[in-house]
């Protein structure tokens, strides 16, 4: 039972500003999403039902997963000084 994997726009976006080697690094991790959802390193962020966190070396993945649509929503990806403010 595989999770469908969306990025959102502006996770495109995130995404295509960073190093090619961080990269290819991250859309491997963000691939290994649709087989297990919630990895043994995933973190739930508080203040949100079905918000997650995965750390990719600096980098974070914030994601969201709808198990109802076997969906796995990627919200934003960034460095980790930057990933959890808000975008101005």
């Amino acid at each position: 039972m595989a999770y469908q994997v969306e990025l959102l726009p502006s996770a495109r976006r995130d995404l295509r500003r960073l190093p090619k080697p961080a990269q290819i690094r991250l859309v491997a991790r963000i691939r290994e999403l649709a087989v297990n959802p919630r990895p043994a390193d995933a973190i739930k962020l508080a203040g949100a039902e079905n918000a997650w966190r995965i750390r990719v070396g600096d980098y974070r993945v914030l994601y969201e997963v709808h198990d109802k649509r076997l969906l796995v929503l990627v919200i934003r990806i960034g460095h980790r000084k930057d990933v959890y403010r808000k975008r101005k």
